[in-house]
C-alpha cells in the first residue's frame, strides 16, 4: 500500500499547480475532483479534449488517478435533484477512462436537503432505502455501459450508515460494478468509539473482499463521520492498516480532511504506519 491524497487538498488556479503540489510531497496517487480542472464537482458537461489535456498533465508527473469523485445526494428528498445528480454521474462515467481511472466514488446520501453528509431521522426509513435501490440500479446500468466501478462508503450519517447496511446493499444489487470505499473514521455510531477494534473487525469481515479504495482521515468523536487529519484523532491506525493489509488490499490509502499545511506531517505519519504494518 502507498500514500495517496485528495487532489483538491491543494488550492491552485490550475490543474498543473495542483499536480505540482501533489508531486512536491512525493505522492503518486490521487483521488481527482473535476473542481481541480476548473469545473464544478459534478459538471453538467465535460469534453474529451479537456480530459486528454488533464491526462497529459497527470501522466507527465507519473501520478495515478485511483478514483474520481462523483458524489451527490443519491436520496435527496427532491426527485429533481436526484435526477440531476444521476445525469451528472453519467457525464463522469463517460469520461472517467480518459482521466485514467475506472472507479467513481459515490455518496449514498441522506434525506437532509442541505448537506449530503449530514444525518436525518428519515435515513432509516423504508422509503429512503427504496430510493437508494432505485438510484443504484440506474447507476449500475451507467457503470455497465461505460465500464466503470462505483465505490460506496459506509458512513454513519448516510443511508448506508454501517458496514451491515453496505453488505445488505452489495447482496441486494449483486453487481461486480459495486465496490467498497473503506474509511475507518466513518463507521462509529454515537457512544461506540471504545469498541473501535470490534467494530472495525466486523466491518472488514463483512466487506474486506470488496474494497476498491481506502481513505485515511481521523475523528475527534463518534456519532458522525470523522473530519480530522490522519493521526490527529482517536482512530487506531495500526489496527486499521493491519486489517487493510490482511484483507488483501494493496492500493492507495488516500489522505483527506487535511489542510495543505498538514500534508507533510500526515504523509510522514501514514508512511511510517504503512511501513510498520506491511
Amino acid at each position: 500500500m502507498e500514500v495517496g491524497i485528495f487532489a483538491r487538498t491543494f488550492e491552485a488556479p490550475t490543474l498543473s499547480g495542483v499536480l505540482d503540489a501533489v508531486a512536491a510531497h512525493g505522492i503518486r496517487h490521487i483521488q481527482l475532483n473535476t473542481s481541480c480542472m476548473g469545473l464544478s464537482d459534478m459538471p453538467d458537461g465535460l469534453d474529451s479534449a479537456a480530459c486528454e489535456r488533464a491526462r497529459r498533465e497527470i501522466d507527465t508527473r507519473k501520478i495515478e488517478v485511483v478514483s474520481l469523485s462523483a458524489t451527490y445526494n443519491m436520496i435527496h428528498p427532491d426527485p429533481t435533484a436526484r435526477s440531476q445528480g444521476m445525469r451528472r454521474l453519467g457525464v463522469l462515467a463517460v469520461h472517467a477512462a480518459e482521466l485514467g481511472t475506472d472507479l467513481l466514488t459515490l455518496c449514498t446520501g441522506t434525506r437532509n436537503p442541505d448537506n449530503m453528509w449530514a444525518d436525518h431521522p428519515q435515513n432509516s426509513s423504508t422509503e429512503a432505502w427504496s430510493d437508494l435501490l432505485a438510484a443504484m440500479e440506474q447507476a449500475i446500468t451507467l457503470a455497465e455501459e461505460h465500464n466503470v466501478r462505483l465505490g460506496i462508503e459506509p458512513e454513519v450519517s448516510n443511508v448506508v450508515s454501517s458496514p451491515e447496511k453496505a453488505r445488505e446493499l452489495l447482496d441486494t444489487m449483486r453487481s461486480d460494478r459495486l465496490a467498497i470505499v473503506m474509511d475507518g473514521a466513518n463507521v462509529f455510531p454515537r457512544g461506540t468509539i471504545h469498541r473501535q477494534h470490534e467494530i472495525l473487525d466486523e466491518a472488514f469481515e463483512l466487506l474486506g473482499d470488496h474494497i476498491a479504495l481506502a481513505h485515511a482521515k481521523d475523528l475527534s468523536r463518534d456519532g458522525e463521520a470523522g473530519h480530522e487529519a490522519a493521526g490527529t484523532g482517536l482512530l487506531d491506525y495500526d489496527h486499521y492498516l493491519k486489517l487493510l493489509q490482511h484483507s488483501g488490499y494493496r492500493g492507495a490509502v488516500v489522505l483527506h480532511s487535511l489542510t495543505p499545511e498538514q500534508v507533510p506531517g500526515c504523509v510522514r505519519f501514514l508512511k511510517e504506519k504503512l511501513h510498520n504494518n506491511a
